[in-house]
């Protein structure tokens, strides 16, 4: 790994001639700074727009960017990039977007990099969406928070129980805002999930399936020439090197979620992927957003046929197919709900309508999880999907892949965040980062 100082990617060197037709495409800062708090954080008015950076910009950074645009509260003013044909298409979809839609303002440049460190030392950028491989989330997290940005960071959360523990850190260290990209937390059919357990309405919960796909395996794929344009040593950041293939970073032409999601040296596999959706909505609905389960017990073959969570109230939750794909299915004493993105079925079938009463239960109310990160930003609060949320929520989906990978049943104290009396178990919790990249664990 060179310890060379990292330089920023000039448009003229990183777009070439080719490109010359989109020189002066700059973010032209408009906002009226609305005041500083006595830590430094800047009050943002509501008529502001708010300025990100965007780190990462694959299939799901573009999503992300467009989801925020379209807002008509925020906008793109710098990117940072280690594949260089993603960061051009990625200023270009950008252009276009203001091209067409003049009215939130006039437009010259967009600021690019290849080291997210240097777009973290830009005064005007207020927030950063980070949207990279989740080996990275942590890193970025942190020293985005150290450099005084409110965070948006796509789910799973972190890599590791560690990393997502300092993730939190620092976030309440710097007092910034940071939504978890858990966005089903803003959509009705799973408020109206969580609603409807917390208010009894299927009774005392017995039992919960969770359906989200397996568990990741170590890296494996055969070595492929790196492409013209990719930072090989940049992508792999905090890792370890290993062999480059276009499974983990695909060309433009291949317009997919990349599969470095399946192996545990950069994701989770499907049992992180899928389950810091689905464990989300069930920490949710049960209310154990701070907390989480007290024992995790893999298959056995024998009286475990599925791997088994154990809340301390009782409640368990298994990782198992059932007829839906990446969903959930609550069984209560006296009814059940399943509830997947876009739908839900209840019995009994009137309470997937059901209004609960306004001195009833409630869950935080989000209707647009990006509309509730800037709201939060301004208001300088909690935003639905807050970074200790999507902590817990990550370290369920860890703790299962650690006693997959065990093969033994692990009590777990989610107050500790440790595994009692498992030094193999606890050895897991964390991971070691290369030096440039190292933070506090």
């Amino acid at each position: 790994m060179t310890n060379k100082k990292p330089t920023s990617v000039s448009r003229r060197n990183f777009l070439g001639n080719s490109a010359k037709a989109a020189a002066g495409f700059m973010i032209v800062p408009r906002f009226v700074l609305g005041g500083t708090s006595p830590k430094g954080t800047r009050y943002l008015p509501p008529s502001d727009m708010i300025n990100f950076g965007l780190i990462g910009t694959g299939k799901q950074g573009k999503g992300l960017a467009t989801s925020f645009i379209g807002t008509g509260e925020a906008r793109i003013a710098a990117i940072s990039e280690v594949y260089q044909a993603k960061a051009q298409q990625m200023m270009e979809r950008t252009k276009a977007y203001y091209e067409k839609n003049t009215q939130y303002g006039q437009y010259s440049d967009i600021a690019l990099y290849t080291d997210f460190r240097e777009l973290l030392t830009l005064k005007d950028i207020d927030a950063v969406i980070i949207a990279t491989p989740d080996h990275w989330h942590a890193v970025q997290a942190v020293k985005a928070a150290e450099a005084g940005k409110d965070i948006y960071c796509e789910k799973p959360l972190a890599l590791t129980v560690k990393e997502g523990r300092a993730m939190v850190d620092a976030a309440r260290k710097y007092d910034r805002v940071f939504q978890t990209g858990s966005m089903q937390r803003s959509w009705p059919e799973f408020r109206q999930a969580a609603e409807l357990v917390r208010n009894g309405y299927i009774g005392e919960i017995k039992h919960i399936k969770v359906n989200v796909g397996t568990p990741p395996v170590k890296y494996n794929l055969a070595a492929e020439p790196i492409p013209n344009g990719l930072n090989w040593d940049y992508w792999l950041g905090p890792n370890e090197p290993v062999a480059f293939n276009s499974e983990l970073a695909p060309p433009l032409s291949k317009d997919v979620f990349p599969n470095w999601r399946l192996y545990k040296e950069f994701g989770g596999g499907m049992v992180t992927d899928w389950g810091a959706h689905m464990f989300d909505i069930v920490q949710w609905a049960l209310d154990m957003d701070n907390s989480g389960p007290v024992e995790v017990i893999p298959p056995d073959g024998a009286e475990y046929k599925n791997l088994t969570f154990r809340y301390a109230n009782g409640i368990t939750m298994t990782h198992e197919k059932w007829e839906w794909s990446n969903a959930i299915h609550f069984i209560g004493s006296t009814g059940e709900i399943k509830v997947q993105r876009r739908k839900i079925e209840t019995t009994p079938a009137e309470l997937a309508t059901r209004v609960i009463g306004e001195t009833e239960k409630h869950v935080y109310k989000s209707e647009n999880h990006y509309k509730d990160f800037l709201e939060a930003m301004r208001k300088r609060s909690k935003p639905v999907c807050d970074v200790e949320i999507g902590h817990r929520t990550a370290s369920v989906c860890n703790i299962a892949n650690i006693a997959y990978e065990l093969k033994r049943p692990l009590k777990w104290n989610p107050k500790k965040e440790s595994f009692k009396k498992d030094k193999e178990a606890n050895a897991l919790l964390g991971r070691k980062l290369r030096p440039e990249w190292a933070i506090k664990l």
